[in-house]
Parts: C-alpha cells; structure tokens; sequence
C-alpha cells in the first residue's frame, strides 16, 4: 500500500512498524525533542505534498498532534485506539507495537482538520447520542471513534474532532447504528 502524504510519528520503532505496513515517506519528531528544525522539515513536506499525523494514543503524543497541527495548519490525522497500540506483553502503548493491519487502517481513514470556526455539533448531540451523561458513554466514545478514524478522547476533544473533521451526521448515525448491532450490511 503506497500512501502519497508523508507520515509524520515520534521515533524510530514507529519508523519500522509503519514501514512494515505501508510504503511512505516517514518524519520522525524525536517525541517530544521535537525542534524547530524538524518543525520546519514537517512545515516543507506539507507544502510539497501533504501530510498525515501518527502519533501514539496518549498524552504526549496528543501534545505532539496539537504543536504540529498548530504549526503546519492543514493536515491529515490518523488514529490508532489504544488496544491496538498496545504491547501485550508489556502493556505499553505505542504505534510501534500496532499490527500492520491496524496502522494501514487508521491511515486509510485519515481525517483532514477542517479550519471552519462552524461548529455542527453541540453537547446536546453527544447526550441524544448516549455519548456523555451515562455509565457507557465512555465505551460508546471508544467505539465511535475506532469506527469514525477519529481515535478516542474526553467528551469536550470528541466533540472538538467531529466538528474539525466535519463528519457527516449520516456517518455518525451509521456508526452509533452498528454499535448498537442493527447494522443491515
């Protein structure tokens, strides 16, 4: 699988997984040692030919997301949960233990940030949605954003990716759809 943008992730062993699943050119930032230097190369490859964010499912590398997106401005995010950026044995979470399947489907659904100040969404919807507000809210996220390519956050970050990926309330319905298990396909 050839992906055209070139994939940004924090370091060495996200170099190795993510070449094993796709045929890319690769930046890594160093985790959080992210300079200006690398800034700037991450700033050349966008304007040259776009890029994807890969960071892992966790603190630092939502920080690294957000100083990149920031910085860059339009851009592509992929997402992996963090079951699948899982090491088993370890429990240790990071895109360098995703299988290759996992890594080719979070840059398949990869989300460009809109820069619309619109927002589509609202707190109401992610109550009617059983999104917040109840015990399971939290799990429903999780499967949200897994089906979405979204990845999963709090409730106010989710609420912030549906609007700045502009999704679709079709595809958001669809989803919730499957979760529940009436999905006909």
């Amino acid at each position: 699988m050839r992906i055209k943008e070139v994939i940004v992730v924090e370091g060495k062993d996200d170099i190795n997984a993510v070449k094993r699943a796709v045929d890319a050119e690769i930046i890594t930032t160093c985790g959080m040692g992210i300079t200006e230097e690398i800034l700037e190369k991450i700033e050349k490859a966008a304007e040259r030919c776009g890029i994807v964010i890969l960071t892992d499912p966790d603190y630092p590398g939502e920080k690294i997301r957000s100083i990149i997106s920031n910085r860059v401005g339009s851009c592509k995010h992929a997402y992996l949960t963090q079951d699948q950026a899982r090491c088993r044995e370890t429990g240790k979470i990071g895109v360098e233990y995703a299988n290759v399947q996992a890594i080719q489907n979070a840059l398949l659904q990869a989300k460009v940030q809109q820069k619309n100040e619109e927002k589509i969404y609202t707190v109401q919807d992610l109550y009617r949605w059983g999104l917040i507000g109840s015990s399971y809210g939290g799990k429903r996220r999780i499967k949200l954003g897994q089906i979405l390519g979204i990845g999963y956050t709090n409730a106010k970050q989710f609420l912030r990716r549906l609007n700045y990926y502009n999704i679709p309330k079709w595809e958001i319905e669809a989803a919730l759809l499957q979760i529940e298990g009436h999905d006909k396909l």
